[in-house]
């Protein structure tokens, strides 16, 4: 069975506390190589994680021909200038949400991706891969809650550490960018359209300067979708989505775990079904359809042009 051949740019903790273990159990991926800005992270994080190769700088991978896929999940302004690095390269490219730091940035990375037809570019929402959010979207387009109306999420953590990238204005830190694009991108998901009217309200820390509060309505043709992000608030998700005949309540929605079962309730009338799914992991799933998008030549779950279209929302709920 073929495998993609993926280097990872940089011993990001994410990276290697979610991605590269999921990655152990792909059927069609297997992580090649780590680079670093120095050898001693690349090589320490190579050894932990029983990774074959390892580059002290994050052009010397990009040059290495035998890697096929490359995933990048540094800080959000360095996504668009490596990810493009990587398609000049000649190099596949999942890239970590959100795709840039604004829309324009965005957009360059798609202008340029269009250079390059034979190579594959996507955003990493992980979630929309997992089986609960596969059968919340098959739920509803088979009219078993009626007529899609409006969706509630919600998404924080608490984090006022000034050394974290997330609390670092200049380099895309704030609560929009990291998990509000969540919120953006299921409504979307949805609703299979893009909202009409975007308002937001967005509280920012006197300090670092980023979004540490914000909510947002979106209004599509056919219903509506609210949520609340935030940085420095009690960690808690959910989702909930509500339609003329019933209702979807998602318990794990974005970070669902890979160890135990997920579950969702749909309620029409007054029985409500508990839903379980199996132990998966999202990110399993998410490099092998990206990998056999590549192996096939065919197009990637979700086209950069969907990036684009989400973070278009995402400055509109921020105002800018």
């Amino acid at each position: 069975m073929k495998k993609m051949r993926w280097g990872i740019l940089s011993t990001s903790k994410f990276a290697f506390e979610k991605v590269v273990p999921a990655m152990r159990n792909c059927e069609h991926a297997m992580v090649s190589g780590v680079a670093s800005r120095t050898i001693e992270k690349a090589t320490e994080s190579a050894r932990a994680a029983r990774i074959e190769k390892v580059f002290d700088s994050y052009e010397a991978l990009l040059d290495d021909p035998d890697i096929d896929v490359v995933y990048n999940p540094l800080p959000n302004h360095l996504h668009v200038p490596l990810s493009i690095s990587a398609l000049r390269a000649g190099k596949h490219v999942l890239c970590e949400k959100p795709i840039a730091m604004t829309a324009d940035e965005a957009q360059v990375l798609l202008d340029e991706s269009k250079q390059y037809p034979k190579l594959k570019v996507m955003e990493a929402f992980m979630y929309r891969f997992h089986p609960q959010w596969q059968r919340t979207k098959e739920i509803i387009r088979d009219g078993a809650i009626g007529e899609l109306r409006t969706v509630q999420s919600f998404f924080s953590y608490f984090n006022n550490d000034p050394s974290n990238i997330r609390n670092r204005e200049e380099i895309g830190g704030g609560a929009m960018l990291d998990i509000g694009c969540y919120c953006v991108s299921l409504s979307r998901f949805l609703f299979e359209s893009e909202p009409d009217e975007v308002k937001g309200v967005v509280e920012r820390d006197p300090v670092f300067g980023t979004d540490r509060l914000a909510s947002g309505i979106l209004e599509f043709e056919k219903g509506t979708s609210v949520f609340t992000c935030s940085t420095q608030m009690a960690p808690y998700q959910r989702v909930n989505i509500f339609g003329t005949e019933g209702r979807i309540e998602l318990e794990i929605p974005f970070n669902a775990p890979p160890d135990r079962t997920t579950r969702i309730w749909v309620q029409t009338g007054s029985v409500t079904e508990e839903i379980t799914f199996d132990i998966c992991d999202q990110y399993t799933i998410q490099a092998d359809h990206f990998s056999l998008a590549v192996i096939n030549d065919t197009t990637v779950p979700t086209p950069l042009e969907d990036a684009v279209a989400n973070m278009k929302v995402v400055e509109r709920v921020l105002g800018m």
